[in-house]
């Protein structure tokens, strides 16, 4: 199931970067941040597409979304600029940015190299 973060629960479930300057991680499972707003036709092709993602990899792995025009401080945060923006973060290590609406199948490679989750 796909979970629509606020502010808080941003900081205490992906990164608390109020109280950390580097990067650490405080989720339990590797994550998807979707970065969209509900005007933007390409973040309305990826939802379908992430939600399929979210039943296949269900217990792997957690997606989230995050509305850049309710969460703007999320968004400079990350300097998203361009939706959607899609943030793959990996138990451990740094997390890495994509842009565009991406296929399901660059999302399944992407969990697999980035954040080393398989079906």
């Amino acid at each position: 199931m796909i979970e629509h973060l606020t502010k808080e629960t941003f900081l205490s479930k992906v990164f608390n970067y109020e109280a950390n300057k580097d990067w650490k991680f405080e989720g339990k499972r590797p994550c998807v941040i979707d970065f969209y707003a509900d005007w933007c036709g390409p973040c309305k092709m990826v939802a379908p597409v992430l939600e399929e993602l979210a039943r296949d990899f269900e217990g792997k792995l957690d997606i989230f979304k995050v509305n850049t025009e309710e969460e703007m401080e999320l968004a400079a945060v990350f300097g998203v600029r361009n939706i959607p923006s899609i943030l793959f973060v990996p138990a451990s290590g740094q997390p890495h940015m994509a842009m565009g609406a991406l296929p399901k199948e660059t999302f399944i490679k992407a969990f697999k190299e980035v954040l080393g989750v398989e079906i």
